[in-house]
C-alpha cells in the first residue's frame, strides 16, 4: 500500500474522494481545500484531515483531536524515519489535509514533499516547542578521537523524549486545531489540557526516578537522547551521529572505551528500529551490558510498550537500572 498508513490497530482513514478524482500528476501537486477558514473536513466526513510525518506526532494529534480529526501518518510502523521515502501519491494526499504536522530536518523526505504538496497549514512541531525548548542543543558533542562533532553538526530534533518539551507542542497544536475548526476548539483545549497533566506528571517520574544515580553518563547507539538528558542532567555518549546506520570511526570506538571506564558505565543502548550489531561489538569488547533505549519514533510490536507513555516508562527502568537508580 502506497499511501499514508495509519497507526497499527486504527481504522484506516478513508482516502478523499477528491484526491481520487483529481488524477494527480507524478508530482502530486494538489490545491488545499477549505483549511483554516473555519470549514473543516476536506474528506467530507466532518473531521480535520490531519497528516503527521511519523509516530510521536501521530499520537498527539490523535489524543488532542479525539472524535474531531482523522490522522494518517506518512511512516508505516517499523520504518526507520530517517529512511523514509515519499511516494507522489503521498505528496498528492499531503496536499489535501486540513493541517499536515511534522518535523523539520529530521525527515528530508518529508520536508520536500511538503514544499511540493504547496500544503498551506504545514506545521513545525519545533516551532511549537519554540519557547524554552526549541533551540535546546543535543548536549555536549560526541567528539571523537579524531576531533570531530559526532552529532552531525545539527541540534538534536528527538524533542519529544523530554515530556515537558513534547507538552508544549501539544498546547501550540490543540491552538492549531482550533484554527482550523473552530466549532470543536473547546474539545481541543479540554483534550490538550489531560495530556499536558499526564505529561508533566511523567516528567515527575523520571526525575524523581533517576535521582541518587552512580553514574550520568549512557551510551546509544545515535544521537538520539539530548533533550532527556538535559532535561535530567544526564551525560549522552552516542557511537554515531545523528544517523542511526552510520558507521563510527575507530578512533571514537577507543574513546568510548575510556569514556566507559571513567564514568563507571554499564550498558550500551541499542533500539528496536536499527541494527544493534555495533552495540554488541562494542559491550563485548567492554564487557558491559546491552539494553533497549527506544527513541520512540514508531511503534511495533517489538516496543515495549503500545503507545508513549507504556515506552517512555520502559526506558526510565531501564535508564534507572543503567545509571545505578534502580
Amino acid at each position: 500500500m502506497d499511501v499514508m498508513n495509519v497507526r497499527r490497530n486504527r481504522p484506516a482513514s478513508r482516502i478523499s474522494a477528491a484526491a481520487a478524482a483529481a488524477g494527480v500528476t507524478a508530482l502530486g501537486l494538489v490545491t488545499l481545500t477549505a483549511c483554516g477558514t473555519g470549514t473543516a473536513g476536506a474528506g467530507g466526513d466532518g473531521k480535520v484531515n490531519v497528516v503527521a510525518s511519523f509516530y510521536p506526532l501521530e499520537y498527539l494529534a490523535e489524543e488532542i483531536g479525539g472524535e474531531h480529526v482523522s490522522v494518517t501518518t506518512l511512516t508505516k510502523p517499523g520504518v526507520e524515519p530517517h529512511d523514509l521515502e515519499i511516494k507522489p501519491r503521498q505528496t498528492a494526499e499531503l496536499g489535501e489535509a486540513d493541517v499536515a504536522l511534522y518535523l523539520k530536518g529530521l525527515q528530508p523526505a518529508v520536508d520536500s514533499a511538503v514544499a511540493q504538496s504547496g500544503v498551506k497549514n504545514a506545521v513545525d512541531a519545533a516551532e511549537l516547542a519554540a519557547g524554552e525548548h526549541g533551540d535546546e542543543p543535543s548536549g555536549e558533542p560526541e567528539s571523537g578521537g579524531d576531533g570531530h562533532d559526532h552529532s552531525g553538526g545539527a541540534s538534536d530534533p528527538h524533542l519529544w523524549l523530554d515530556p515537558t518539551a513534547y507538552a508544549e507542542v501539544a498546547e501550540g497544536f490543540a491552538t492549531t486545531l482550533a484554527e482550523a475548526d473552530p466549532d470543536h476548539a473547546a474539545a481541543y483545549e479540554k483534550n490538550a489540557g489531560v495530556l499536558v497533566k499526564k505529561l508533566r506528571a511523567l516528567d515527575k517520574e523520571f526525575a524523581d526516578g533517576l535521582r541518587n544515580r552512580t553514574t550520568d553518563t549512557f551510551i546509544t547507539t545515535h544521537t538520539a537522547f539530548g533533550h532527556l538528558a538535559a532535561r535530567y542532567g544526564l551525560e549522552q555518549e552516542a557511537i554515531g551521529g545523528l544517523d542511526p546506520e552510520a558507521e563510527p570511526s575507530p578512533a571514537r570506538m577507543r574513546e568510548l572505551h575510556t569514556i566507559a571506564e571513567r564514568e563507571k558505565v554499564t550498558t550500551v543502548f541499542f533500539e528496536t528500529l536499527v541494527s544493534d550489531a555495533t552495540a554488541k561489538t562494542l559491550a563485548a569488547d567492554t564487557g558491559l551490558k546491552t539494553d533497549v533505549l527506544d527513541p520512540l519514533e514508531g511503534i511495533t510490536d517489538r516496543s515495549a510498550g503500545d503507545d508513549y507513555f507504556e515506552v517512555m516508562r520502559a526506558n526510565l527502568d531501564a535508564l534507572r537500572k543503567a545509571l545505578g537508580s534502580g
